[in-house]
């Protein structure tokens, strides 16, 4: 079976259970270590796990949306998938990958292993 994450650790933040399960299975299913937070403040913190390889990010969360979260993962140079029916978003979200709401968990892996081999992090 092809595990494309091996080795990488996938911070998932979704406020929605269902969609935060299935998504966070796919990604453990192609290999990756997953962080799966519900609300903006636990995600930041999450955020600064120094082995944190990329990240799939709801944008409207019950605490906030993910503006902030957005700009510290560019800070650190993380590259990160915006899983959203929001569109025109602003600032450093524009920085990442939009995948609109609803899609397959299998498009956001697909999308996540796209970033890393176009820009690989260490791990």
């Amino acid at each position: 079976m092809d595990r494309p994450l091996a080795g990488y650790s996938i911070l998932i933040v979704e406020d929605e259970p269902l969609i935060a399960i299935d998504i966070q299975r796919s990604f453990e299913a192609a290999g990756a270590r997953v962080v799966a937070e519900r609300t903006l403040q636990r995600a930041l913190v999450a955020a600064e796990h120094a082995d944190l390889s990329a990240a799939v990010l709801d944008h409207a969360l019950g605490d906030g949306n993910s503006s902030l979260l957005c700009e510290r993962l560019k800070e650190r140079d993380i590259p990160f998938v915006l899983h959203s029916g929001f569109r025109n978003l602003e600032g450093a979200c524009n920085d990442g990958v939009a995948v609109d709401k609803p899609a397959r968990p299998e498009v956001l892996v697909t999308a996540i292993v796209g970033l890393l081999r176009i820009r690989p992090i260490a791990h």
